[in-house]
């Protein structure tokens, strides 16, 4: 966490509406976007990350320190929007759909520069990565997206440590198998 983080996440505690806001500023986009890949409306999303800083405010005097807002903020909001969707009964988290696209500002102006080529692999990267179970995604999201550690990955998906390794092993793996095979046959094409 920066040493900035720390200092408004104490005078948040203290009472500082302003730092609070401040917080809310910085982690708003980020939060949002990791909000989306739980295939929920952006509403909905807006919905649970207002819901989860006014609870924060109200909840401020018992809210204990963190060695990081980012990783506090995230496992709040996944919360938040589970909640809102076992509210729902919609779906078990297990058959939860997890968002595999690229990024609004990767996928807007970079795909549209890069090569016909480029965009073949990125479709094939988002169909391996589709074929994966949403706990898998989820976990190779916060550790290569928002560069999550292990733990802080666990604490947020609420699952062990050894879970999360599990989850990003094996994932890592069947993309590792799919992509030597589709690597093999863009290669036979060419010769």
């Amino acid at each position: 966490m920066t040493s900035d983080d720390y200092v408004l996440w104490q005078l948040f505690r203290a009472g500082d509406k302003q730092a609070l806001g401040v917080l809310a500023e910085r982690y708003y986009r980020m939060l949002k976007h990791y909000g989306q890949k739980f295939m929920v409306d952006g509403a909905v999303v807006e919905d649970c990350i207002q819901e989860l800083f006014l609870q924060l405010w109200q909840n401020r005097l018992q809210i204990n320190e963190t060695d990081s807002v980012r990783h506090y903020l995230l496992k709040s909001i996944r919360h938040h929007i589970l909640l809102y969707l076992r509210s729902q009964k919609r779906v078990h988290y297990d058959e939860l759909g997890w968002d595999t696209s690229v990024g609004e500002d990767v996928d807007s102006e970079t795909l549209l520069i890069r090569q016909e080529t480029l965009v073949s692999l990125t479709k094939t990267i988002q169909d391996q990565l589709a074929l994966l179970p949403a706990r898998e995604r989820e976990a190779l999201y916060l550790r290569y997206y928002e560069n999550l550690s292990i733990p802080e990955i666990a604490e947020v998906m609420n699952v062990t440590r050894q879970s999360v390794s599990n989850f990003i092993q094996k994932a890592l793996n069947k993309l590792r198998t799919k992509w030597l095979v589709h690597l093999l046959l863009l290669i036979c094409t060419f010769f």
